[in-house]
């Protein structure tokens, strides 16, 4: 096993990596020990990074083009790429995930960079014809600070696509990771030291959402924030930011439906079927937990589904098996309730939680209802565990009303060979993205993503993140 090769529990402010007197345990999920330490940062530390970043604005950071900031970037995503089984391992360790599927967040971390890198450069403004003796022109410029509160449940991923496109558009970082998935944003701080980004560009501040999350949200020096949680979480940071009237990004999650009518391909539907409910052990905003069926095959879908589940096997994250440990011991407490909630209803199938594994690791086995009432909690909230619910409908009217029956609308999946049908619930359905005869999109760094409703508002990823990360600015000149 390859060693975590820096300190986990320092901060970095200004370019300078310091030790608080405060600590915060890491826990291993797979086996609910303590595998280290990071640094409990609070308010202090905040301030400390608002005005690091504020400086290097206005210092060497400030100073670059977009095309040496771009560099940078394409400099950061070689490192990465040059450590991905290291910052794999290290994910693996410290939130659980199989060493397959943090490798592939190690890639897609170092290709945000990569297409970010690339792009920033290649933001232009735009001339608008206007009265005769005008010129009138529009510039994108950087916020300036941006806040980046990132989750635990893919630490590296949304913190490429949410600082990646930050940087590329030339503003300075306040990095908050959530508490139970700090060590690989912390290595990614080291490789862009390595990488050569100035002092401020980049700042890291560990600790609790209570403390030092709520001091980020609410900072006055700050321009714009980045979150991607939970719906109350987020409620309480757009209050705080609305104190300072500063803009937010909120990506809060989703219920997403995927839609299986009677002409669809199973065979090439199945594995995303599965998959989309059970990657990260469906702790993912997009988790496709909702399967809804046209009738006339309703059986055969819940059989051929409960084949795959009956063939998961759940376990330490460094087996590499389908399914991994969920983060912490209290969400899977939170997992177990929701589970308990499906009494009386039908488990098609269950997937097995390997023997040996680890008494106080975080397991649950992934389950599949079938026959669920579109009204039921299971179909309704968001679980953020490994369950799928399967609803019939018998109507294309009523298969849009059941997807849209939540009050979220981040993700919708289509299947079916009819594509005038597919093009008609591509419009109907209210969600950020919609996959017509897939699912996903391979992850898609170029593909801007985001939510209606509860699952948030702004959009990541692609283009439309660099316009996010930036404002508009209107110059009008007079020239006679």
């Amino acid at each position: 096993m390859t060693a975590i090769w820096f300190p986990t529990d320092e901060v970095l402010v200004g370019g300078v990596w310091s030790r608080l007197d405060g600590t915060l345990p890491v826990i291993d999920p797979s086996t609910g020990e303590g595998i280290g330490a990071i640094a409990r940062g609070g308010a202090d530390q905040i301030d400390a990074a608002v005005a690091a970043a504020r400086a290097a604005l206005t210092g060497d950071w400030g100073r670059l083009t977009a095309a040496e900031r771009g560099r940078l970037m394409a400099r950061l995503a070689g490192l990465i790429r040059e450590r991905a089984e290291d910052l794999a391992l290290i994910e693996a360790l410290d939130v659980g995930k199989p060493l397959t599927q943090a490798r592939a967040d190690a890639l897609a971390m170092a290709r945000y960079f990569e297409f970010y890198g690339g792009a920033a450069d290649k933001v232009m403004g735009d001339t608008i014809p206007y009265l005769d003796g005008y010129s009138v022109w529009t510039l994108r410029e950087p916020h300036g600070v941006t806040a980046h509160i990132v989750p635990w449940n893919y630490p590296m991923q949304i913190l490429g696509r949410s600082v990646g496109a930050a940087l590329a558009m030339g503003n300075a970082c306040v990095v908050k990771p959530a508490e139970d998935a700090c060590l690989t944003a912390l290595a990614l701080a080291r490789l862009a030291d390595e990488a050569g980004f100035p002092a401020g560009a980049i700042n890291i501040v560990t600790g609790l959402g209570s403390e030092a999350g709520a001091a980020l949200a609410g900072h006055p020096g700050i321009n714009h924030v980045s979150f991607t949680g939970s719906v109350g979480v987020g409620r309480a940071i757009q209050a705080a930011a609305a104190q300072n009237i500063v803009p937010v990004t909120l990506e809060l999650g989703g219920k997403s439906p995927q839609i299986v009518y009677a002409d669809a391909d199973l065979d090439r539907a199945l594995p995303f079927l599965v998959n989309a409910g059970i990657q990260n052990a469906g702790q993912t905003c997009s988790c496709g937990a909702r399967i809804l069926v046209e009738r006339p095959r309703m059986a055969e879908v819940v059989d051929r589904m409960a084949d795959r589940y009956r063939a998961l096997r759940v376990g330490p994250a460094l087996d590499d098996l389908d399914l991994g440990p969920l983060i912490s011991a209290r969400q899977k407490a939170t997992v177990e309730r929701y589970l308990a909630q499906g009494a009386g209803l039908t488990v098609a199938a269950q997937g097995t939680i390997v023997e040996g594994a680890p008494e106080g690791g975080h397991y649950v086995a992934p389950t599949l209802f079938t026959d669920v009432s579109p009204d039921h909690v299971l179909a309704r909230e968001e679980i953020f565990g490994p369950a799928q619910v399967v609803i019939p409908f018998d109507t294309e009217d009523e298969a849009i009303a059941i997807a849209n029956g939540t009050d979220y609308g981040l993700v919708a999946g289509v299947w079916t060979a009819d594509m005038g049908r597919a093009l008609r619930a591509s419009r109907r359905i209210r969600s950020g993205q919609v996959f017509l005869n897939n699912y996903g999109a391979g992850g898609g760094v170029e593909l801007p993503f985001g939510g209606h409703g509860l699952s948030g508002h702004g959009r990541e990823k692609g283009f439309e993140a660099l316009y996010g990360f930036s404002t508009l600015k209107t110059v009008a000149a007079w020239h006679g």
